[in-house]
Order: C-alpha cells, then sequence, then structure tokens
C-alpha cells in the first residue's frame, strides 16, 4: 500500500501457536521508504523477506536497493526476517542500543521472553551496524523531506523506538500505541504511558503508521493515540481490581483479567501475564502512570 510517494505500508497476516492445533491470528506492518535508495523498517516474521523483495520489484525497484534496515525493537514479528534481508542485500541494520543483545543473540531473546512458536517466528540473529539513540536523524534519501527522527518510546520494551519523518508528517510508532480491544504488550506500564503521551505532544502528525494497526490519517492520528491511553488504564484498572480480590496466582488473574477485558481465551499466554505483571509492579513501587 502506498501512503505518500516514497512511504509504502506492507501488512504481514502471521499466526502464532498457543497450544496444540490452536493458533492465534496476528498481522504486523513493515515500512518502506523508497528514496535514492531503500529503508526498510522492520521486517516482520521469518520468510516476510518473500513478500517484500516482491512488493519492492512491484514498485519498480530491486531487492539489492535496500540499503538500510530499521529495528523498532527486537520482538519476533519485527526481527524474524532480517538475517534473510541482510544475507540476500547486505544491508545495514540499526536498532536501540537496549535491544541489541536480543537481535544479536536470539537464543537468548527465547530464553529470557519465551514466545510461543517463537523458532517458526525468527530466522536468526543479526549483528547490528548503528546504535539509534533518541533524537539521532537519519538522512534517507539525500534530502531532508525524507530524514526520520529518532524518539526513544521505552515501555513496550526497553529499547522501543518511534520515528518521526517532519516532512510527510509521518509517525513511525512500531509496537508503542496499543489497538483498544487487542492483546496488550509491554515490560514497564509507566513506561508506556509516558512514551504514548510523549508521542502524542509532537506536532505536525498527519499520518500515524503502526505496527499493529492500519494507518491512521490526520485527526485520526491522534484520536488513536487517545484511545490507546484510555485502553492502558482500562487494562490497569482491572489488573488491580483483580489483585485486590486476592488472585496472587498470576496465570489466575491473567484469565481472570482478560475475562473482564473481552479478550479471547487464546490471547491468555505467557506475554499476556508479562503484560499484567508489570501493572502489578507499577502498584507496588508506586509508580505514577499518568493518565489523562
Amino acid at each position: 500500500m502506498q501512503i505518500t510517494p516514497a512511504v509504502h505500508a506492507l501488512r504481514h497476516p502471521f499466526q502464532v501457536p498457543v497450544a496444540p492445533g490452536i493458533a492465534l491470528d496476528r498481522f504486523v506492518y513493515s515500512y518502506l521508504i523508497a528514496g535514492e535508495t531503500i529503508t526498510l523498517i522492520d521486517t516482520g516474521v521469518a520468510g516476510c523477506e518473500k513478500r517484500i523483495f516482491e512488493y519492492i520489484r512491484s514498485i519498480g525497484r530491486d531487492p539489492s536497493e535496500i540499503s538500510l534496515v530499521i529495528l523498532t525493537h527486537s520482538h519476533p514479528d519485527h526481527i524474524g526476517s532480517v538475517r534473510a534481508i541482510r544475507e540476500a542485500t547486505r544491508c545495514s541494520v540499526a536498532a536501540h542500543p537496549a535491544e541489541r543483545a536480543w537481535i544479536e543473540d536470539v537464543e537468548r531473546q527465547n530464553l529470557e521472553r519465551p514466545v510461543p512458536g517463537f523458532a517458526t517466528l525468527v530466522g536468526g540473529s543479526v549483528s547490528i551496524d548503528y546504535e539509534l539513540e533518541s533524537g539521532l536523524t537519519i538522512d534517507t534519501d539525500g534530502t531532508r523531506e525524507y530524514d526520520l527522527e529518532v524518539i526513544h518510546t521505552p515501555g513496550h520494551s526497553a529499547g522501543s523506538i518511534a520515528l518521526f519523518m517532519p516532512g510527510q508528517g509521518a509517525l513511525f510508532s512500531g509496537d508503542v500505541i496499543p489497538v483498544t480491544g487487542d492483546l496488550p504488550v509491554y515490560d514497564d506500564a509507566g513506561g508506556s504511558v509516558h512514551s504514548i503521551r510523549l508521542l502524542r505532544s509532537i506536532r505536525g502528525i498527519r499520518i500515524l503508521l503502526s505496527a499493529w494497526d492500519e494507518p491512521r490519517f490526520g485527526d485520526d492520528a491522534y484520536g488513536q493515540m487517545d484511545r490507546a491511553l484510555a485502553y492502558l488504564q482500562k487494562i490497569h484498572l482491572a489488573v488491580i481490581a483483580s489483585a485486590n480480590n486476592g488472585d496472587t496466582d498470576m496465570e489466575e488473574l491473567t484469565r481472570k483479567t482478560a475475562a473482564a477485558l473481552g479478550l479471547p481465551p487464546p490471547a491468555v499466554n505467557p506475554l499476556l501475564t508479562r503484560t499484567f505483571a508489570a501493572n502489578i509492579r507499577a502498584r507496588d513501587t508506586d509508580i505514577p502512570l499518568d493518565f489523562p
């Protein structure tokens, strides 16, 4: 899908096996910036390189023109095909330094953050060529029109980043902004709220390009961030209510809270338990969540 003359959105459906014979349907977006060379933001899961290469050819370009892959963070649906893309194009890879360890050693990631079907989602480790710190500007095509400003947005993960393209008013938000009613995933509840509020404060956003959601345009871009903050508040209140009712077993708390939120049974998995545990930590350490 072409968003602007140079920005393209690629939607990648995939499945996460959560139990024998049961899979959770998911999708993730990656984004192309087709300037003098091609910059790719996130890579989908293992195997998505085929669709990415096909799309690049369909717009009259060649996959060998990919010069840089920017990873908004290290989770499987964002790094899954980066190894295959690097091997095919010899491109550079960039990410926040806090994500380096899990990108360069995916087995370590699998041990420290188990995800159902991890081995089928990730094609292998890859080395990071450039570290992206907040405030850095990335020149993607030799003109200022498609420059990307790096914004550190911890919460979903410690080194999550968003990328703002002022020349187009486009914000690439990775997984920072949850979608109401969808599976919430974050390690730091307070950090997630702060990061969304930070992005909400940016002036001139005309297009919101999330990994978890369809592109949003105009006022709906800001509206989606407002809805995300309201959803995080709803989640937090539901988790704390379950905990205050005496649910100390995290698996049971996860099941009850998921039901209260209307999440489907396949969504009850270790990632959701990890998310709800972040809300418990915020309560126990008196971290202000700063809801609007």
